[in-house]
């Protein structure tokens, strides 16, 4: 691995065990977290993105399968709000230190409510972004969940 994350240090911090796992990260691919999925020979579904949103004008984070998108009526509803939209990708990136395509829901500069996906908790081990493009950390979803404190809902559509 070329270097450690924020990510990977904290969750080393924290006792979380993971894998680094590298790809080629492809900006031009029309959906970044299929390309990736495909790139290691993961299941999209246990390719877990991570999309920094705004709710009521509030950040927070959301972890879900690649392969999903998400309701943003479910996502304000879950994080306690009315209205929930996409964070532009400059406040996500200044908010988290991270650069769009590889936001980590780990070590994030200014934490952020995070609520999983219900579904991806099911799954054994997923891949969740590393900190920077090109870097996926392998672990147990229930392990990372419990790690950030976070909480689970259905917040995706298809």
């Amino acid at each position: 691995m070329s270097g450690a994350t924020p990510a990977t240090q904290w969750l080393r911090r924290a006792g979380i065990a993971f894998r680094a796992v590298e790809y080629r990260y492809d900006p031009g691919a029309e959906r970044v977290a299929l390309q990736a999925a495909e790139a290691i020979g993961l299941p999209p579904e246990r390719l877990l993105k991570t999309l920094m949103v705004e709710v009521d004008g509030r950040p927070a984070c959301c972890v879900v399968p690649g392969d999903r998108n998400l309701s943003m009526k479910r996502v304000a509803a879950a994080f306690g709000g009315k209205a929930a939209a996409m964070m532009p990708p400059d406040k996500a990136e200044r908010l988290t230190g991270y650069r769009t395509g590889g936001i980590s829901p780990f070590g994030q500069r200014r934490p952020a409510p995070t609520l999983f996906e219900t579904a991806a908790l099911a799954m054994g081990e997923v891949a969740v972004n590393g900190g920077k493009r090109g870097l996926l950390l392998l672990l147990d979803p229930q392990a990372a969940l419990a790690a950030l404190g976070a909480g689970a809902a259905a917040l995706c559509v298809g």
